[in-house]
């Protein structure tokens, strides 16, 4: 008897430990969503042209997290406790929070108020960690450079903050060198003629 009433748990337990889920990092959505970012900042607002939009009456329901079922692999004996199944969840990346519109806010003012001027006159750089850098301070006015490297200074810890706080929002915490990875490109790719950007710790013009 004794047997026979430990079977119910093993049971239980065999079943929890096949079940798995398969979370995986969302690319391309993750590059619509920094697309969306960058060029709100370095473009004027009404210039954003901002594609797939969620279809009217989705509301909430749009930037909530999807849940598909993969079910190529299924394996019936998994009604009855044995076998595996896959879950992916693909959600879409949302940088609708106060927190990221915030900073972005900041970001976009202090880009139009004293950054393009360094990027335009090739004494800024986009880095290849998502970040900037003074490239050529010869290129600064010395009345201007202490007022420059203070906004340099600003808009890098506003970068690390934006993404921690986008993989946060997303409920991923841990992709968040993923987003960064993502974002640095964009810089590079919505960046204008003539300006510098890092790649392989050589600078280069665009």
């Amino acid at each position: 008897m004794k047997q026979w009433m430990g079977l119910p748990v093993f049971g239980t337990l065999l079943l929890s430990a096949c079940v798995t889920i398969n979370v995986y990092f969302p690319a391309a959505e993750a590059k619509e969503a920094a697309k969306e970012f960058v060029e709100k900042i370095i473009n004027d607002a009404d210039k954003v042209e901002i594609k797939d939009a969620p279809a009217a009456g989705g509301g909430m329901a749009a930037l909530t997290p999807r849940l598909r079922l993969d079910l190529s692999g299924f394996d019936p004996w998994v009604l009855v406790g044995v076998g595996s199944a896959h879950a992916q969840s693909a959600p879409d990346i949302t940088l609708k929070t106060p927190a990221i519109q915030a900073i972005q806010a900041r970001m976009e003012a202090r880009f139009n108020g004293s950054l393009r001027a360094g990027f335009d006159s090739g004494a800024l750089g986009f880095t290849s960690d998502g970040l900037i850098a003074v490239r050529d301070a010869s290129k600064i006015e010395l009345k201007d450079r202490v007022a420059l490297n203070s906004a340099v200074a600003d808009d890098n810890r506003d970068r690390k903050a934006v993404y921690r706080e986008v993989a946060v929002a997303n409920g991923h915490p841990e992709w968040e060198d993923q987003i960064r990875g993502v974002f640095a490109k964009q810089w590079v790719s919505s960046a204008k003629a003539g300006w510098w950007y890092q790649t392989g710790g050589v600078w280069k013009q665009k």
